[in-house]
């Protein structure tokens, strides 16, 4: 589970990045989207849609990286079957009977 949050986490980082750099800045810089984004938004529109899209992507960040934190605090648990199962009881035994005395040996 950790490994599946943290690839997700890492996919969201590298879109946050993109959709950061594509946002038109107001010295020019990086703002690729020249202003009408292909025609089909104006540009207003599709400064709105960047900054929701910047927006989401930051929470949704947050979120995993909260996550993550809470799952690295957590104290782990056992992984083996073997760790959990638990120990065999000894088995009773009839106490043993008292041996015999030795036959005297002559000499």
């Amino acid at each position: 589970m950790h490994a599946v949050i943290l690839v997700i986490h890492l996919m969201i980082a590298v879109a946050l990045v993109g959709v950061i750099l594509i946002q038109r800045s107001e010295g020019g810089g990086l703002g690729i989207g020249g202003g009408t984004m292909g025609g089909m938004t104006t540009a207003r529109g599709a400064a709105n849609l960047l900054t929701r899209t910047t927006a989401i992507l930051a929470a949704v960040f947050m979120s995993t990286s909260i996550i993550l934190a809470i799952m690295a605090g957590r104290p782990s648990q056992p992984t083996s079957i073997i760790d959990t199962l638990p120990a065999p009881a000894p088995a009773q035994q009839a106490p043993a009977a008292p041996a015999a005395p030795a036959p005297p040996v002559a000499r």
